[in-house]
């Protein structure tokens, strides 16, 4: 047993300390403003606005995550990053000057290309610097390390907003993304591979190895777009604490869930992984249908969590192991474009049926419209 620890190659190393840097900068950005804006929206005398700012911050994420390989290749990891760090926090300033629907939807477009490019940037970098025969575990680490700031920021905007006003919101945003900038000069300058990035998001869209995966978690994602949009004014008759506990509940359970698939896919395979994350993430969503009790909404939201924890470990690990070196961007753009594509799909469809269906319909919905994805992943059982 002295012996195979020893074999084991080190997990953490100087180069993914500096980076862990900007993975919570990043997150800050992008979780701190999340719930808050579409409430901005509504007080500015626009509900439908609550979905559209997602939506249009989610689709600009998905649109600039497929070119944003080109981009780290033409440019760099550092240079890449820090652009993305200045376009996620910065334009969030403007909302402290106006709440016009129009300007609201402009900043999350321009939030939504920032975040693009740090996400893949980073997390492509971030893959190479962990060892191959540790990567469920490492990037199980990697989600705690950004899903604790997200677990905190979530909850934390919207308690804020309600407590101190939204402009503290964000110009906390814009500081937390702009201090993350000093770590940036100790990561890669450029990518380890020569392989063109460009072309391997077109090849891996086209293997059904990778999407197979990435349609499952882009479901989970649809259902978290709902969560994360509509919880907060579903629960807005409930106690402000009720939102807020349930906003820190989910990303709580996401993040341990994280950690214990990443354990388990590098002893088992992380493809056993995917029916019970989808079954709990149904559950989960089931739960928020009781919207009127506090203990129904926190602990749906926290299964929910549990769920989609596994799945975001489970479907990357299986997406990184299906690609030879070189291929880490291209799994990280077409990854992460799953996530926002399906969360905006979410907050969009959810924002069309809430106005006659109402909330607890949505929600039960939106449960039952991941069961059709267990098919999908009964198919997908290999490493």
């Amino acid at each position: 047993m002295t012996v195979d620890l020893q074999l084991r190659p080190r997990l953490v190393s100087r180069a993914l300390l500096v980076r862990f840097v900007s993975i919570i900068g990043s997150a800050i950005g992008f979780f701190l403003p999340l719930s808050v804006v579409p409430l901005f929206a509504k007080q500015a005398g626009s509900e439908a606005g609550a979905g559209l700012a997602t939506v249009a911050l989610l689709l600009a994420t998905v649109a600039a995550e497929l070119v944003t390989p080109r981009l780290v290749a033409r440019v760099g990891y550092r240079w890449a990053l820090a652009t993305g760090l200045v376009l996620l926090g910065v334009p969030t300033l403007v909302l402290t000057c106006s709440d016009d629907i129009r300007v609201i939807i402009a900043v999350s477009v321009v939030r939504g290309i920032g975040y693009a490019i740090a996400v893949v940037a980073g997390g492509a970098v971030t893959a190479l610097l962990i060892p191959a025969d540790r990567r469920g575990e490492g990037l199980a680490l990697v989600g705690i390390v950004g899903g604790i700031p997200s677990l905190l920021a979530l909850p934390a905007g919207v308690w804020a907003a309600a407590h101190w006003g939204y402009a503290p919101v964000f110009v906390v945003t814009t500081v937390a993304t702009l201090l993350a900038l000093l770590s940036v000069p100790g990561l890669p300058r450029r990518s380890f591979s020569a392989a063109a990035p460009d072309q391997g998001v077109l090849a891996g869209l086209r293997n059904p190895v990778l999407t197979r995966p990435a349609t499952l978690f882009a479901v989970s994602a649809a259902a978290a777009g709902v969560l994360v949009t509509f919880l907060p004014l579903a629960a807005a008759d409930q106690p402000a604490w009720v939102a807020a506990s349930a906003l820190l509940a989910q990303p709580a359970a996401a993040t341990a869930a994280r950690w214990a698939a990443g354990r388990i896919g590098d002893r088992h395979g992380p493809a056993w992984l995917l029916v019970p994350g989808l079954l709990l993430a149904a559950a989960g969503m089931a739960g928020l249908v009781f919207v009127g009790t506090p203990a129904a909404v926190i602990g749906g939201a926290f299964v929910f969590g549990a769920g989609f924890g596994a799945l975001q470990n489970a479907t990357l690990s299986l997406m990184y192991a299906r690609v030879p070196a070189g291929g880490e961007s291209a799994v990280s753009a077409i990854w992460n474009a799953a996530y926002d594509l399906g969360m905006a799909a979410g907050a969009l469809g959810a924002g069309l049926l809430i106005g006659s269906a109402g909330y607890p319909a949505t929600f039960a919905l939106t449960a039952v419209a991941i069961l059709p994805a267990l098919l999908l992943a009964r198919r997908d059982r290999r490493p």
